[in-house]
């Protein structure tokens, strides 16, 4: 153990403060003025169970900073140095706040009296940078800040609807002695920030509560907040008790899914999904956005008559897109909880007799649904059908698999068949609101780090890959078994869609040479196959996973554009996009 007094810089005093936030992993790449955390860490941090984590870029620290949080429910660490290395930190912060992923985000700063002189990095006002894209930036500039500034930085990031938030460290704040009576500031997280989560109000939940048992056709829905609450259960026994159908969006996967028969899917092409939002009386939310993953609550797809009841934390998404009937602020867990309190006295037992009539009639479309997958399964045509190869990708997989999506067509076909899988919860990996690509390979890294005794697959569009190819030297360095599969259709496959469709065919900058995946992964020390037949991908995956090693198996898919994107389509003219105001 080493003393206080060998503690003596401002960098060992922002390593305690995170070892006191029960902080184990910081993700990135050292820089000069981040120096004195990193002799920190090596000087003693490890010991006392810290470590970093080099990555080959910035955006990467921070993809996988924000995959450790979605796996662990617990906040992410990142870190870059002064200008180049905060600027490349932006895309992943964006990302996770797009997803209220809670991500430390530290970032180095010149010292103060180099301002306006022209320094190496100097010069960019990294605060007003962050503030679109974290809930909270705080600069510090001396040794005896930095206590009650990570701990403002903590309570921002996991309080309220979560998030990232940016605390910038000025190197005059990191070379300079901290005292030991510094080290008196820091204190238990419990004593500074709560880590209980409020309760809805009584009156909304009767309120709620009268609109469900006047319901004939009610609907549940589970977002991200279900999972960030670790929810899943309560929600799962919520729908299973009472025989109310229930569906999730894509940050909601895992709350319930394919192994529960009230389960309806977590995307809205699934028909039982899609046929509930159009006939269902009474929808209500846990911590989901009415935003393009729901269709905003939007015609045509939802009935507009039916009313909405929204639980989520932050007032400011209640009623957003959609009117709501009945808002309802409060952590989702907690809320769940008074519903079934409530339910448990009040509830009909002739309601249950119903609801399970309407749940029965949706369940029946959606084993139609599975007929039309196993139809997508006898086709040989070569190359394969985008959806053949992610079925078989899923098919292979168990439901506490770590499975990372990256893309843009493959990801949407994936989502419409992720509806007859079973998930389970923080087992899912997808920038859903953002629509980011390059996560793939940063975010297996994350989750395999997070849950080492789990597989970790990872399925990416050919373009995704490329964003982020290099960190697949940080999963070779770190023996981390990752498996990515490479669908390859040689092109930017979502534009190239919209130009087929709506240009007339005019195709530009959408084309890619005919690259092999495979060897590049090779070059990096990867296993590697390359496979272009449907039943060669599940014999290609047991390959790569009896190899030990880090994986890329590159498989051919033909162009298709997804029927989601038709949907999507739908709505843009519903608003009078393509009309002159």
């Amino acid at each position: 153990m080493v003393s206080k007094k060998q503690k003596n810089k401002g960098g060992d005093l922002v390593v305690e403060c995170l070892i006191n936030e029960g902080i184990s992993k910081i993700f990135g790449i050292v820089g000069g003025e981040l120096l004195r955390i990193y002799d920190a860490v090596e000087r003693w941090g490890r010991e006392e169970g810290i470590d970093t984590i080099m990555m080959r870029h910035e955006q990467a620290g921070g993809h996988a900073a924000d995959a450790w949080a979605r796996a662990t429910g617990d906040i992410g660490v990142c870190l870059g140095t002064a200008g180049p290395g905060v600027t490349h930190l932006v895309p992943a912060i964006a990302a996770a706040w797009a997803d209220s992923i809670p991500l430390l985000v530290i970032g180095a700063q010149i010292a103060r009296m180099f301002d306006d002189t022209g320094i190496l990095q100097g010069g960019l006002d990294q605060m007003k940078l962050m503030e679109p894209i974290t809930k909270e930036q705080i600069s510090v500039e001396e040794p005896y800040e930095i206590p009650k500034a990570v701990q403002r930085a903590m309570k921002a990031a996991m309080s309220g609807r979560r998030g990232p938030v940016f605390l910038e460290l000025r190197e005059t704040a990191l070379v300079r002695e901290a005292k030991e009576e510094y080290y008196k500031d820091i204190v238990p997280p419990e004593n500074y920030r709560p880590l209980h989560r409020p309760s809805g109000n009584p009156d909304a939940i009767k309120s709620a509560i009268k609109l469900l048992i006047e319901a004939e056709k009610p609907l549940l829905i589970a977002g991200g907040g279900t999972i960030a609450s670790e929810a899943s259960e309560n929600f799962k026994r919520l729908s299973q008790q009472y025989r109310i159908p229930a569906g999730t969006t894509i940050n909601g996967i895992g709350a319930i899914s394919n192994d529960k028969d009230t389960y309806i899917g977590s995307y809205l092409t699934a028909n039982a999904f899609r046929t509930a939002a159009s006939q269902a009386d009474v929808v209500i939310s846990f911590g989901a956005k009415w935003d393009y993953t729901l269709l905003y609550g939007a015609p045509p797809i939802w009935n507009q008559d039916q009313k909405v009841v929204q639980v989520d934390i932050d007032p400011t998404v209640i009623g957003k897109n959609r009117p709501t009937k009945v808002p309802i602020i409060g952590d989702v867990e907690a809320v769940i909880n008074q519903f079934l309190s409530e339910m448990e006295d009040d509830l009909p037992k002739a309601k249950i007799t119903q609801w399970d009539e309407w749940n029965t009639y949706l369940r029946e479309l959606k084993d139609a649904d599975q007929q039309n997958i196993d139809k997508i399964l006898k086709s040989d045509k070569l190359p394969m059908k985008p959806q053949r190869l992610a079925w078989e990708v899923l098919d292979f997989i168990e439901p506490d698999t770590q499975f990372v999506l990256d893309g843009g067509d493959i990801a949407v076909f994936t989502f419409g068949l992720l509806s007859n899988k079973t998930r389970e919860p923080r087992c899912t990996y997808y920038p859903i609101s953002m629509g980011h690509l390059g996560t793939g390979i940063p975010h297996a890294i994350g989750a395999q780090m997070a849950k080492p005794d789990k597989l970790v697959v990872c399925l990416t569009g050919d373009g995704s890959f490329m964003f982020n190819v290099q960190d697949l030297d940080t999963a070779v360095r770190l023996n981390l078994p990752i498996i990515v599969v490479v669908a390859n259709n040689s092109c930017w496959g979502m534009i190239k869609s919209n130009q087929r469709n709506n240009l007339s065919k005019r195709y530009c900058d959408v084309d890619f040479p005919s690259t092999n995946y495979a060897e590049i992964g090779k070059g990096f020390g990867c296993y590697g196959e390359k496979v272009e037949k449907p039943e060669d991908i599940k014999p290609a995956l047991q390959r790569a996973v009896d190899s030990g090693k880090p994986a890329v198996i590159d498989v051919d898919i033909a162009f298709e554009t997804p029927p989601a994107m038709k949907i999507v389509g739908l709505y843009k003219k519903s608003k009078g996009l393509f009309k002159n105001p």
